[in-house]
């Protein structure tokens, strides 16, 4: 994967050189291979390469052969070959970017629905000044982009923006409440007033005078497309199709590994490597914790020991966690909102070391039901029937006498408590349930910006089309990019291969969710190549024991930040709902750590980024501080 940034002015100016550098340092994280530029009077593109396919050609920005389009690219279109077979165009490169020009003056703007991949980029067209931006269909890497009467800036990451903005931002009150609805900020928003994120599978066309339009170009299949079949039939179809995907995502020319955390997703997409490459070349790395309670890499070493790869561990410590926190804030660009994103950085710092491109699991659970919240999704359903104020009274007097033991429990009963479907399917994510929004809130927008999609057909897949339209997006793959960008290497999720997705939003929802059985339909299929201590251990997730730490060893340092005088969260929140936080988590009352974690980790993303923002004084900064890039 790489960076991009450009800028393109309306106003008739010349785009500065040094703006489009600039920007493009604030990426070498992105790109540490190379880098280029090209400004032509008012439009200029920047490129910073992390080197996968066709490594000694293919620099970037790139130009069409007769210099009509420009192209900024980041990702992999692993369909590249067939494409580039089908055009009759005078190749001058073997890789994937210059068969987006072939492609798109063959065809058109709509080229992009041939592509299968992970991809963000922009296509100047110098014939009528126009420039095309483009975004993956499930939004597995990154585009934002500021859009104002003179010009359009965009970059790969929001802090590449800032130097080629007119103003700096303010804090978006509206993302701080959507933040605290979902622990990230639902596309198009962002916490910075007037930057928007491209959403997943759209295009933002901008005309010379800047003109603007945006559309969706591909979406998750309508109901009207579930079929009905057999639960062998299904696990047949699932494994065709997962198994073209790893086939797929193994184009590259440098080495490919995977992430193994002993879970059945990653376990088996790690089976499927070995099938087609031979387990002798098969990296795979797993992070552990120095807790025993939480440490499960003997999980990973198990599954390792029986497909036979070449494995590899790091353990995760406390200290890490403080160390780290900044640095991971900065890169990115948002609250770090799960506190395993700084053990998923330590894995991807490991990886490094021995591979450029790593496989995962990510998006199995939001395709085939995976968490243990879908068993709920009926219940969830028919919570609706009752009249709000009963059953919020109901669940008031429920909670309160729960154990902080009960987490889960507690989790659904939140959710469950939700005045309509939207915020009930908002609920099993949220940090903060709307009523504890509105006494945490004081002067600021309380609604949590945009609305949760609500697909159509039965209680579970109306909640996976939830999921993958704001969890899985906005939280999971955009945390994903940026703890292995950090690191300079390249994450690729199988399951999220386009083809995959179509086809699991075919399905009926009793292969996924079948008398009890979470993702019934994937570990059907995994028995054929795995343990089945593995296929039918409890689903863990990676669990990091903050409960424990903010309790002990970072108890203080959190008192600290959020009540300090000069604390962002104090002054903008009710500082009695935090400090009733704080102690009900440290007495052991409840168990408060998601909520002080999700404050916490907006407090240290001010501190990162408050220069960037209105009212610094201070020149604003073109290159990160040492150590974070």
């Amino acid at each position: 994967m790489c960076g991009i940034v450009g800028i393109v002015r309306f106003d008739g100016r010349p785009v500065d050189p040094q703006a489009i550098a600039a920007m493009g340092r604030q990426l070498v994280h992105r790109g540490p291979d190379d880098d280029g530029a090209w400004v032509d009077g008012s439009v200029g593109f920047g490129h910073t390469r992390l080197s996968i396919i066709d490594l000694a050609g293919s620099p970037q920005p790139m130009a069409s052969r007769d210099e009509r389009l420009h192209v900024c690219f980041n990702g992999e279109i692993l369909n590249y070959q067939e494409i580039r077979g089908g055009l009759s165009y005078p190749f001058r490169t073997s890789g994937d970017t210059e068969t987006l020009l072939a492609a798109f003056e063959a065809y058109g703007p709509s080229f992009v629905e041939r592509l299968a991949g992970q991809f963000a980029f922009a296509i100047h067209d110098r014939d009528d000044g126009s420039v095309w931006l483009y975004r993956d269909r499930l939004g597995i890497l990154p585009l934002y982009y500021w859009l104002d009467d003179e010009q359009l800036v965009f970059a790969s990451e929001i802090k590449a923006l800032f130097p080629g903005l007119p103003r700096r931002p303010e804090v978006d009150s509206m993302g701080l409440a959507a933040y605290l609805a979902h622990r990230s900020v639902p596309a198009p928003g962002t916490l910075f007033a007037g930057v928007r994120k491209l959403e997943p599978g759209h295009r933002l066309h901008v005309t010379r005078d800047g003109a603007a339009k945006i559309d969706r170009w591909w979406s998750v299949p309508d109901y009207a497309s579930v079929q009905s079949v057999s639960g062998g039939a299904a696990t047949e179809m699932v494994a065709r199709a997962l198994r073209a995907s790893v086939k797929r995502n193994l184009v590259a020319d440098v080495p490919v590994g995977s992430y193994l955390s002993g879970g059945v997703d990653s376990s088996l997409i790690v089976a499927l490597m070995t099938e087609l490459v031979g387990s002798d070349k098969v990296h795979t790395f797993s992070a552990g914790f120095d807790d025993p309670d939480f440490d499960e890499v003997h999980h990973a070493a198990r599954v390792s020991e029986h497909l036979g790869t070449i494995h590899h561990e790091v353990t995760v410590r406390t200290e890490d966690f403080e160390a780290l926190w900044p640095r991971l804030t900065w890169h990115r660009d948002a609250p770090i909102s799960e506190p395993a994103d700084i053990a998923v950085f330590r894995l991807a710092e490991l990886a490094k070391q021995h591979v450029k491109v790593v496989l995962s699991g990510e998006g199995s659970d939001e395709l085939f039901a995976g968490y243990p919240k879908y068993k709920f999704a009926r219940a969830a359903s028919w919570a609706g029937m009752v009249p709000a104020a009963l059953r919020a009274g109901v669940i008031d007097q429920v909670e309160g006498r729960m154990p902080p033991r009960l987490r889960r429990a507690r989790v659904a009963l939140r959710a469950l408590r939700g005045a309509d479907e939207a915020e009930r399917l908002e609920g099993w994510f949220a940090p903060f349930t709307s009523r504890e929004r509105a006494a945490l809130l004081r002067g600021v927008d309380r609604s949590p910006g945009r609305d949760i999609a609500i697909g159509q057909g039965d209680p579970v897949r109306r909640m996976l089309f939830a999921d993958c339209h704001a969890w899985l997006a906005d939280n999971l793959l955009e945390r994903g990019d940026r703890m292995s960008m950090a690191a300079s290497l390249e994450l690729r999720p199988p399951f999220l291969d386009h083809q995959v997705v179509e086809l699991a939003f075919s399905l009926p929802s009793d292969v996924k969710l079948r008398n009890g059985v979470t993702k019934w339909v994937v570990k059907e299929l995994a028995r054929s190549v795995l343990p089945a201590e593995i296929v039918d251990r409890p689903k863990a997730g990676f669990r990091v024991p903050i409960a424990t730490w903010f309790r002990g060893s970072m108890r203080e340092m959190a008192n600290d930040r959020l009540l300090a005088s000069t604390s962002f969260v104090s002054e903008v929140f009710e500082r009695k709902v935090i400090e009733e936080l704080l102690e009900a988590h440290g007495s052991g009352r409840r168990n408060e750590d998601i909520r002080i974690w999700t404050l916490l980790c907006l407090e240290v993303w001010h501190e990162q980024f408050r220069t960037y923002l209105a009212g610094a004084t201070s020149d604003l900064p073109v290159q990160a501080a040492v150590g974070h890039g």
